[in-house]
């Protein structure tokens, strides 16, 4: 089943669908979110003065994170939540009054659209965007609360940023909550292929982890953020094979956990 949270006008912008939602048939132990998935912008706010390049590159959005997300959640029957525009519009990872919920500046490039926001203007993308995507993120988690243990949030990042080659493949990253990113990184694969590291390229300080500790900490689900390279995941069977991985990885490290607990 799927639903999607479609938004009256404010004034003459129509933001369209900026939430998505997929609920398996029984009842998940897992939700995967993905708040990075769209490169949307509404057609009111102009591509926010940015060129075409610019809109399709990791700055409006994180590419390849989508199928990844949507075959892991097909394969552990887990619920899923996905953005539905640009996080150059809103960044649904970020608080209202961050900086960079609503960038004048990503990497290196202006973002004009945003240069001179009014304080009616924020709060219009706060409630349009923002809110809709907490309101339909926590519903669905509070409808689940007695069969969920797990949140999984997918990112992508790109190869090389502002002139700087990354080495680091995939990065397992968490926020208040470390029990999850510690368990998965110590449960690695022997023949895993990706240069993995904990809290890369990003960590809590960037601001990075705001769904994990809004969303699942104060609920008592463990989480975790994984960022994929996204020079790994462009084509499908990249992606699938990169979901497959991932789906192994957390079930085995889910599997340590309860064993764990068991014994305690």
């Amino acid at each position: 089943m799927e639903s999607q949270n479609n938004l009256s006008p404010v004034g003459d912008l129509d933001f369209g669908p900026v939430v998505h939602a997929r609920e398996p048939a029984g009842s998940p132990s897992v939700i995967v979110v993905c708040e990075h998935a769209s490169c949307r912008i509404p057609k009111e706010l102009r591509d926010l003065g940015l060129n075409a390049d610019a809109l399709r590159s990791h700055i409006a959005w994180d590419p390849g994170a989508l199928p990844v997300a949507q075959a892991m959640a097909r394969q552990m029957s887990a619920s899923l939540i996905y953005g539905g525009v640009s996080r150059l519009v809103y960044d649904c990872n970020r608080p209202p009054e961050a900086d960079d919920a609503m960038p004048a500046n990503s990497e290196d490039f202006a973002i004009p659209g945003n240069a001179s926001l009014s304080d009616a203007d924020r709060k219009a993308r706060v409630d349009e965007v923002y809110k809709p995507f907490c309101l339909e993120l926590a519903g669905m988690l509070d409808r689940h609360r007695e069969t969920l243990e797990l949140m999984v949030t997918i990112h992508s990042f790109t190869p090389v940023y502002r002139g700087q080659k990354r080495t680091v493949e995939l990065g397992l990253l968490h926020g208040e909550d470390e029990r999850f990113a510690l368990k998965m990184l110590e449960k690695a694969p022997a023949d895993l292929p990706l240069k993995t590291r904990l809290n890369e390229p990003y960590s809590a300080r960037d601001g990075v982890a705001h769904t994990l500790d809004v969303h699942a900490k104060p609920r008592g689900l463990l989480n975790v953020m994984i960022e994929i390279r996204n020079d790994l995941i462009e084509t499908p069977e990249q992606q699938q094979a990169i979901a497959d991985d991932l789906v192994h990885w957390i079930e085995n490290t889910m599997s340590a956990i309860q064993s764990e607990g068991a014994r305690q």
